[in-house]
């Protein structure tokens, strides 16, 4: 799989429902892909039903096409509490394509990109000195 960067072409990152969020979750079963939850079950056990974000993160090609995407998931925690969780999950590239775009303006992208980099590298709530 191929690193997708901030100026590639498919780099997005989108706001999705949680009903859209299952409905990858079943196609990513359908296709026995490995990077997804154990099941919808387990998947409801730990994110929230709300919107969720994701950010493309790897492209697979095969035959010199796009056989699917590996995206980040950013959702809050089912737990009840504030916190959030980070996963990845990869996705049909039909169904990538089809996805509204929060990433258009050059700035945005560049904080939202900013935004995952601190989420896959830990956030935590500090005190001030």
């Amino acid at each position: 799989m191929a690193l997708i960067h901030s100026t590639d072409p498919d780099f997005r990152i989108c706001q999705i429902s949680f009903e859209t969020l299952l409905a990858i979750q079943l196609e990513a079963e359908e296709r026995s892909w490995a990077t997804r939850w154990s099941s919808v079950d387990a998947l409801r056990s730990q994110v929230r039903d709300g919107a969720v974000v994701l950010q493309s993160l790897m492209r697979e090609e095969r035959g010199g096409a796009v056989w699917g995407y590996r995206c980040l998931v950013l959702f809050s925690s089912a737990d009840g509490k504030e916190a959030g969780g980070i996963a990845t999950i990869d996705l049909d590239p039909a169904r990538f394509e089809s996805l509204e775009r929060l990433d258009r303006d050059p700035d945005v992208r560049k904080v939202l990109v900013r935004m995952f980099s601190l989420a896959t590298g830990g956030i935590s709530m500090v005190s001030k000195k």
